[in-house]
């Protein structure tokens, strides 16, 4: 569980936009939220003793649950444990990680897909070593069937071999197919909801069809939380779901 305030954007070495995310792994990293991505962080790796997880898809069930600041935060606490981190914007409906990494989104994932442009043409880095990213580029008319081909298959497969973590930020779970296809091809799915705000029957739902396609549901991140004591304005819960 992640409780996230407004934060002034950071001049420059932030690199924040006044948009929907923040990087506060790189505003203030001695903050019990970063603590919290730092526990996220190690239980991914509980979770990978016996069985890698290298590709892992993050998805929400609604808009605006903050599954994008999960994941440039938690790409940001990997790469600063030592891991070669990607972040891919697969969100092709409405893409953030441009603009939590002020970066021009130009050329990216469709590029690749549909252009056949080489990785090195477009993968961006970060702003501390370890973490590189992929923006989503120009948005498509067809998102969903460059997910379903196998171009986005073999892509996958490729980015499995020269990352150590490879994070795929994709559209909400209820409001398109995309992320149930690339469920079907990652190794572990997290799903971030909003506490108070995301319907329990909508993340039932979206659980369900996640299920569905990847049986390697890693957990659920719950968003907004207030902590009411030790003075702290974060707190946070991670745990794997009952099967």
């Amino acid at each position: 569980m992640f409780n996230f305030f407004k934060s002034p954007k950071i001049k420059k070495m932030g690199r924040i936009e006044n948009g929907s995310g923040y990087l506060y792994a790189l505003k203030d990293p001695k903050s019990p939220a970063v603590e919290a991505f730092r526990t996220l962080r190690t239980n991914i790796g509980f979770a990978s003793v016996d069985r890698p997880v290298k590709l892992i898809l993050v998805t929400s069930p609604t808009p605006e649950d903050g599954k994008s600041t999960v994941v440039a935060n938690l790409g940001m606490v990997m790469a600063q444990a030592g891991n070669n981190v990607l972040i891919v914007d697969a969100d092709l409906r409405k893409p953030t990680q441009h603009h939590i990494f002020e970066v021009i989104n130009n050329r990216g994932l469709v590029n690749i897909m549909v252009q056949g442009e080489e990785l090195s043409g477009v993968v961006r880095p970060g702003p501390v070593e370890g973490i590189s990213l992929v923006t989503s580029g120009p948005i498509p008319p067809n998102p969903s069937e460059l997910f379903a081909s196998g171009k986005m298959a073999e892509f996958l497969s490729a980015l499995r071999e020269k990352y150590d973590v490879v994070l795929i930020d994709s559209p909400p779970v209820v409001a398109v197919t995309d992320p149930v296809l690339l469920a079907a091809r990652v190794d572990g799915v997290i799903l971030v909801v909003k506490a108070g705000v995301t319907r329990i029957d909508i993340i039932n739902s979206a659980l369900e069809q996640l299920k569905k396609a990847n049986e390697r549901f890693l957990g659920v991140v719950l968003n907004q939380v207030r902590a009411t004591g030790g003075g702290y304005n974060y707190y946070y819960y991670y745990g794997k779901t009952e099967k």
